[in-house]
């Protein structure tokens, strides 16, 4: 095709190359048309090159989510954008908004996806583009009281070719509506954030385990130092303790109270449920305890107290178990009281075991309650075994329990030597009985042998 001879006569147009005169009618509206597509295409890699630069920059993941929704609201000329994210476990309503950000002079509370809509991109998995949301009909089913969302353009998020979450953009501000341009446009914007987005969950997946990870470390170190640091020495008697918890930090304690010079009160408690909340009421019930056990001279007033003070301070599906001693080095007995804890056992000089089972109801479950107590006596060579059900209740491969006959039979064995001795032996026991499987609670076991 030859070219015309006078340039300024005529206009080559960008897209098609076709030469045509400027000065007739169709000419102008093809200019006009030529230079709205030139300048949104200007328009749109002006997004995608500050969008591209955001993403590679070294802020913040959260912070370029926000300035990513920021530019889509104001590119697409919309009242609100957000970012979800898809959870499965979450059947009811499996899309969390994680950023959320609106034009605040024509928004008054933030627009949100009716299930219809999240069901509808959940099947189809494709871009959805609604300039009337009353009269569409796919979703004629809606509820219409209140509606706030008039038009919608809502793309999904893919990582590796899984929907991970969706970009939506709320109310289009004029009466144009959205068009294919801009369904396109935030499919490609998609496309780019897919990545920051699924590293921005989980970068705070990653810090909120780091911030638990410490808690329960500085609330074990916590727990660790208000367990005894080392048994106490009484001559006659040979004392040992120890705890294991199951988790980073446990409900068991035990501990140790010197009364007076012939006196000392001893017990071993079992809080229910595991990690950080059994420990902050096992804190509380040590601490009841030790205020207790200095001000009342006998275990039942002692446990009657306790349990009225954890009843009203505690929720009502918190418990514990506890058993309560106190022993007379000078008369070398023993008086106890049990609030629903393993029944410990003494093994006597000829072998045999007696069972202290004198016991009353777990702390907390009643406001009121008198809990009996009684009384025994330890001879020469003659051992005292308190434990909490983590030594019984261990689990073998075979989910077979280890049970209290092993620990009566192996303490028997065991009692000729010293308190030390037969807690390292009893824990060592326990650890190969349950050879690979997992320590599920929280062990405590402690020993007081008469020498």
């Amino acid at each position: 095709m030859r070219e015309p001879l006078c340039d300024y006569m005529w206009y080559r147009t960008p897209i098609t190359g076709v030469y045509m005169s400027a000065d007739t009618p169709d000419s102008k509206d093809s200019i006009k048309q030529e230079n709205l597509r030139l300048k949104r295409a200007v328009e749109e890699l002006s997004i995608l090159n500050e969008i591209s630069t955001t993403i590679s920059s070294t802020m913040e993941l959260g912070t370029i989510e926000t300035l990513i929704i920021k530019k889509c609201i104001k590119h697409f000329h919309v009242e609100q954008a957000a970012v979800m994210i898809l959870r499965e476990e979450a059947s009811d309503n499996p899309f969390q908004t994680m950023i959320r950000e609106a034009d605040q002079s024509r928004v008054a509370a933030p627009y949100r996806l009716d299930t219809q809509l999240t069901g509808w991109m959940l099947k189809h998995r494709q871009p959805l583009l609604v300039n009337d949301l009353q009269t569409d009909e796919r979703f004629q089913a809606m509820p219409r009281d209140g509606v706030q969302v008039k038009s919608l353009l809502c793309v999904p998020l893919f990582k590796k070719g899984k929907m991970m979450g969706l970009i939506s953009c709320f109310n289009k501000k004029g009466d144009e509506g959205f068009s294919e341009e801009d369904q396109r446009l935030l499919s490609i914007i998609a496309a780019q954030s897919a990545q920051v987005i699924e590293n921005a969950r989980l970068l705070e997946q990653e810090q909120m385990l780091t911030r638990i990870q410490e808690e329960h470390r500085l609330a074990a170190e916590i727990q660790t130092r208000l367990l005894p640091k080392a048994a106490p020495s009484i001559n006659g008697y040979d004392i040992a303790g120890v705890s294991y918890p199951a988790k980073a930090v446990g409900g068991d304690y035990f501990d140790f109270i010197s009364i007076d010079e012939h006196r000392l009160a001893f017990c071993v408690a079992d809080v229910c449920g595991k990690g950080i909340p059994a420990a902050l009421l096992m804190s509380n019930l040590q601490a009841t305890i030790r205020t207790e056990a200095l001000l009342v001279q006998c275990p039942c007033e002692c446990l009657n107290h306790s349990n009225r003070l954890l009843y009203r301070n505690t929720e009502a599906n918190k418990f514990a178990t506890l058993f309560y001693g106190i022993l007379d080095v000078n008369e070398h007995s023993i008086v106890y009281a049990n609030a629903g804890h393993n029944r410990p056992f003494i093994v006597r000089g000829n072998g045999e075991h007696t069972e202290l089972c004198t016991a009353g109801i777990v702390l907390s479950m009643l406001e009121q309650f008198d809990y009996p107590e009684d009384t025994c006596t330890l001879a020469p060579g003659e051992v005292l075994v308190v434990y909490s059900d983590g030594v019984t209740e261990a689990i073998n491969e075979l989910q077979e329990e280890y049970g209290e006959e092993r620990l009566w039979n192996l303490a028997k064995r065991l009692r000729v030597k010293k308190a030390d001795d037969i807690v390292d032996e009893v824990i060592k026991e326990i650890g190969l009985f349950a050879g690979t499987q997992e320590q599920f609670d929280d062990i405590t076991l402690m020993v007081i042998k008469r020498m």
